[in-house]
């Protein structure tokens, strides 16, 4: 069995510059997400794909792979992870480089555990699924949430305003840390639309956090420290 991590890293980041590869804690953040990959121990491969020359020095510095930068037409705010991953892995086909499962790990991940990376592995292949995607609990039942207007809240689901929160449902949301695909399906660009094939791997809240702006960071920094003792 042959595993491939690609860590999809563009060079565009605007609202944090240099994101990936700005100290955090006093490590570029992409070494985060590889150190993570290497030490999970069930990966032949380590790849970054950029665009960008620095990443591409940084994320080498740490022991990932790269093997071409990233073309410009992959490296736009409208592409999609899976079409660079796609694309990503067809060209690693045709320089030898085979796999049967492919995890896209994101650059922005210090909260990573490598006992996740193969915990969701070994869980998806008993279970028979072809894909693996991690999941995060909502803090509160969305199916009480509301749209402001004319500076009113007024409820999305109007029936569930009276309703207890412990009688709803509890709802997910892609937590963004890495997703697991088999080989066809990276190659083919076909996607699970229904999750009738795809594994939840399911994430405490306490280790999942999108990196999006400087408040962001900080917070990130703050979980970091609290969760290692640091």
């Amino acid at each position: 069995m042959s595993n491939i991590a690609i860590i999809p890293a563009r060079g565009g980041s605007k609202r944090i510059p240099h994101k990936n590869i700005k100290l955090f804690l006093g490590k570029p953040m992409i070494s985060y997400a590889i150190e993570a990959a290497k030490e999970s121990g069930i990966f032949e491969h380590i790849i970054v794909s950029t665009d960008d020359q620095k990443i591409a020095d940084t994320a080498k510095s740490f022991g990932a792979e790269i093997y071409r930068l990233r073309p410009k037409e992959l490296a736009d705010d409208f592409t999609g992870t899976f079409q660079v991953i796609s694309s990503e892995t067809i060209f690693l086909n045709s320089i030898g480089i085979k796999s049967d499962y492919v995890c896209t790990i994101y650059a922005t991940v210090p909260l990573i555990k490598s006992e996740d990376i193969k915990s969701c592995f070994e869980q998806m292949k008993s279970s028979g699924m072809e894909h693996a995607y991690t999941m995060c609990s909502y803090p509160f039942p969305i199916w009480r949430s509301c749209y402001i207007k004319d500076q009113h809240p007024t409820p999305i689901w109007p029936e569930n305003m009276p309703k207890r929160s412990q009688d709803l449902p509890e709802a997910f949301h892609d937590a963004g840390q890495f997703y697991w695909d088999n080989h066809e399906s990276v190659i083919t660009g076909k996607q699970d639309s229904d999750g009738q094939k795809t594994l939840a791997y399911v994430l405490s809240r306490k280790c999942v956090i999108d990196i999006d702006t400087v408040e962001d960071w900080e917070t990130a920094e703050v979980m970091y420290k609290v969760l290692n003792h640091v």
